[in-house]
């Protein structure tokens, strides 16, 4: 009897330690707008993996890709609303919610890997403020490649691209197809393939990255590497789902977060050559562009910098003064 009394005890005992490490550990869904072979997705999986780890199961986050639970427009609603705890988002996407949000997509104010950097350190605290208000917490932050031309025709000037149909995935795009003369066709990366198989595009601005992921060499034929802009995808968590964490678990969580960011922007520099190299190998032409058509760009850019400075008031030229310094 007393061998009785004794394993059901300890059955009870274990049963109840289960159930105690069940009810403490936390899920979060995560929705993605990129397929599993970027590198931006690679490096949030990893993410997901160490965040497992380093919380000893505690945390345990499922990525989910290629905008297969929300779509690219609709993730920064759904973690705000609490459909999705955690979510990673092309910030330039949503500047017309806050100029503070498209600064790394202005045409030609920074153009290599350094100068993103230093964007990103100048403005970082306003746009986690500005975030903050709207119930988010930001995690980290990855570039991009530089963003270049794509185009079904060759382009020797700006006003080559009159009447093309333009690929626009935030403002700062649209806008750049109002200055040329073209017209914008708002399309986020996992719809492009099907959007130049039908024709509904036929030239855009993006990186080498989503030109591979895209195999638009099926479609078109040029590339114009011109360095535009090193747009940042954001990983943000709900404040409600971060705050019902314990402490331990937050610090590991920021920690790791500070790991994935130093890897992804690590990732994406050294992924930028290759991802020409891939164009190459598959029959794009890839160039710098004209003399003729870079003066064109740059103008471009002057106009939009004016603007932007315009839209983003004091607060705005605070940040554009700590970056210049």
């Amino acid at each position: 009897m007393r061998v009785t009394l004794a394993t059901f005890a300890a059955a009870a005992t274990l049963t109840l330690a289960h159930a105690t490490a069940a009810a403490q550990s936390v899920k979060w869904d995560m929705p993605t707008a990129y397929p599993a072979g970027n590198f931006h997705t690679a490096n949030i999986l990893m993410f997901a993996k160490d965040v497992e780890r380093a919380t000893g199961g505690k945390l345990s986050i499922t990525v989910h890709e290629n905008g297969s639970l929300f779509k690219a427009p609709e993730i920064k609603r759904a973690v705000q609303s609490g459909q999705a705890q955690i979510g990673e988002v092309l910030i330039s996407n949503f500047s017309n919610e806050n100029p503070l949000f498209g600064i790394d997509s202005i045409p030609f104010l920074a153009t290599s890997y350094g100068d993103a950097r230093k964007l990103w350190q100048a403005s970082r605290p306003a746009v986690e403020a500005a975030l903050d208000k709207q119930g988010l917490k930001v995690l980290y932050a990855v570039p991009w490649p530089p963003q270049g031309i794509f185009s079904a025709k060759p382009i020797e000037s700006a006003a080559d691209l009159r009447g093309a149909k333009w690929r626009a995935y935030n403002p700062n795009t649209s806008r750049i197809a109002q200055l040329v003369g073209a017209q914008p066709v708002t399309i986020q990366a996992a719809e492009l393939t099907q959007a130049l198989a039908t024709g509904a595009v036929n030239a855009f601005m993006t990186s080498g990255a989503t030109g591979y992921d895209s195999k638009v060499w099926e479609q078109v034929k040029y590339y114009y590497d011109v360095a535009a802009w090193l747009p940042k995808n954001v990983v943000f968590v709900s404040k409600r789902a971060f705050d019902a964490l314990d402490k331990p678990t937050q610090q590991a969580l920021l920690k790791t977060a500070a790991d994935a960011e130093a890897r992804g922007w690590r990732e994406s520099e050294e992924k930028t050559a290759w991802y020409l190299e891939q164009l190459r190998k598959n029959g794009m032409t890839v160039s710098k562009g004209s003399p003729q058509l870079q003066a064109d760009l740059r103008k471009i850019g002057e106009t939009m910098i004016e603007e932007w400075t315009r839209q983003a008031g004091a607060e705005g030229a605070a940040v554009l003064a700590i970056y210049r310094k």
